[in-house]
């Protein structure tokens, strides 16, 4: 089933039928501590466990239900959200803008999911970052040749390494060696390695021990 925005900006989707009743269940909980009801009571009136209750009591908006439970399931955004991101810090906020840029890069989600997620970045008070890949599949995205790499995982490899100079540095590392194996470049090698002990981490400094 489709799942639509809410038009308030809310990224918990309506139109969806487990998402409506959770935030149906919320608002009853509320209401009836509001009315006085114990949490144990309120679990025997609506046959909820205690858990389930202190999950609904202790959520002050039904928001905090969503990023609780919804924030980790898989989207069609998600593989671009770094994309996203990194256009958003260039100064583009046009997400109808972002969202056409995407589509060729193989995007197949709404508009609707750009715009929800460009409006939560704006409204929401703690940093919503997209989620980064797994250093198994950072590593395959490394060990690729880049011409076979689709132009989505350039994207995101890049956005990886934009934040880490040590990564960048061992990524040209190893497709430089790659390209003296694949062109039998040999007379290189000792460049490369030059290369690679001036761009290897320096060990700690261990530290004095002053005597006393």
């Amino acid at each position: 089933m489709e799942k639509f925005e809410d038009p308030s900006g809310s990224p918990w989707p309506r139109g969806h039928r487990f998402a409506d009743r959770t935030r149906a269940n919320h608002a009853t909980v509320h209401e009836l501590l509001t009315a006085g009801l114990s949490r144990r009571a309120i679990g025997r009136q609506l046959r909820m466990t205690s858990r389930t209750v202190k999950l609904f009591a202790d959520a002050a908006t039904p928001e905090d239900l969503f990023r609780g439970q919804w924030q980790g399931r898989p989207s069609k955004l998600d593989a671009f959200k770094p994309y996203l991101d990194d256009r958003r810090n260039q100064g583009c906020t046009n997400a109808w803008t972002v969202g056409e840029e995407i589509v060729p890069l193989g995007y197949q989600g709404s508009y609707q999911r750009v715009r929800a997620y460009f409006r939560a970045k704006r409204t929401s008070p703690n940093p919503i970052t997209a989620r980064p890949p797994s250093p198994r599949v950072a590593a395959g995205w490394i060990l690729r040749r880049p011409e076979t790499l689709p132009e989505i995982d350039h994207l995101r490899l890049k956005a990886v390494l934009v934040h880490c100079p040590e990564l960048n540095a061992l990524t040209t590392h190893v497709r430089s060696f790659a390209q003296i194996l694949a062109e039998r470049q040999g007379e290189r090698l000792p460049q490369w390695l030059d290369a690679v002990r001036r761009d290897a981490p320096q060990p700690p400094h261990p530290r004095r021990r002053h005597r006393t």
